[in-house]
């Protein structure tokens, strides 16, 4: 199911029934929302208002369709395929199908086991970042060619990818564990990767342990709010000294955003704006 909530109120309005909810985009263009239905393995597109369904873009080859980001120009999207080796799928949104499959590796792998997760394009479009939580890294894929061009080692279960609010670093939550492991106190931190050289500059630990996972920047980008998936928990990470501070919350906090977000349009999930 899928539930509107009031920004304003916080308060949910009607409940409206899908078969299968994992995540939830909007097109740039405001046309559609794509609920993603990972279970189904197929996109969804809806009226953005309504909710009502216009077509589905079925993904046979993407076992476990996940997250997603958009072209500059908005002609097609890349999703991560979470299950199945470790793929991306590219959806050509004039043409409304699935346009090719890529498989992830990291270099000089021997026995590669990728699960990609997270994706966010460069701030010039020029290329995609994908977080890889079985590789430890984010992949580098050119935009163009939808080809692997490089690889940026990071930190134990890389997940989640979050521009700095001057579009010059990218920061990266590494949850500390593979799937499957679910222990607190794991060997959680944050990479921040420059966009121009593409290269981590510094990696923060979250003291004593951690599982940073999902989140947003603040709106002055002072801070990074995520989630600590196993230790019940949200960070607020100083975004200029790498700080942390630990807020108490219920079990398994997984999705998380700050509202408001700056942008002219939401492109979904949580709270990404453009």
């Amino acid at each position: 199911m899928v539930i509107p909530i009031d920004p304003k109120t916080a308060k949910p309005g009607a409940i409206i029934k899908v078969e299968d909810a994992y995540n939830m985009y909007f097109t740039p263009d405001g046309s559609s929302a794509i609920v993603v239905a990972e279970a189904l393995k197929r996109l969804e597109f809806r009226d953005p208002h309504t909710m009502q369904l216009q077509y589905n873009i079925p993904t046979p080859d993407c076992t476990g369709v996940n997250h997603a980001d958009f072209s500059a120009d908005g002609t097609f999207a890349i999703f991560t395929c979470e299950f199945g080796g470790g793929k991306l799928a590219k959806i050509d949104l004039m043409q409304r199908k699935v346009t090719g499959y890529l498989k992830l590796a990291k270099p000089n792998d021997p026995a590669p086991h990728n699960m990609p997760q997270d994706i966010r394009s460069s701030p010039d479009g020029s290329v995609f970042f994908v977080a890889d939580m079985e590789a430890d890294g984010v992949h580098i894929i050119d935009s163009a060619s939808f080809k692997l061009i490089g690889f940026i080692p990071t930190g134990r279960g890389a997940h989640g990818l979050y521009p700095s609010r001057d579009g010059k670093k990218l920061y990266v939550t590494n949850r500390g564990t593979h799937m499957g492991e679910t222990k607190p106190k794991g060997m959680g931190s944050i990479s921040v990767i420059d966009f121009a050289t593409r290269k981590v500059e510094t990696n923060w630990p979250i003291p004593g342990g951690g599982s940073p996972d999902m989140g947003n920047v603040s709106a002055d980008g002072k801070y990074l709010w995520v989630s600590g998936r196993f230790d019940k928990c949200v960070y607020a990470i100083d975004t200029t000294t790498g700080a942390v501070k630990t807020i108490p919350v219920g079990t398994e906090p997984h999705g998380l955003t700050v509202w408001p977000q700056p942008g002219r349009y939401s492109l979904g999930h949580t709270g990404v704006f453009r």
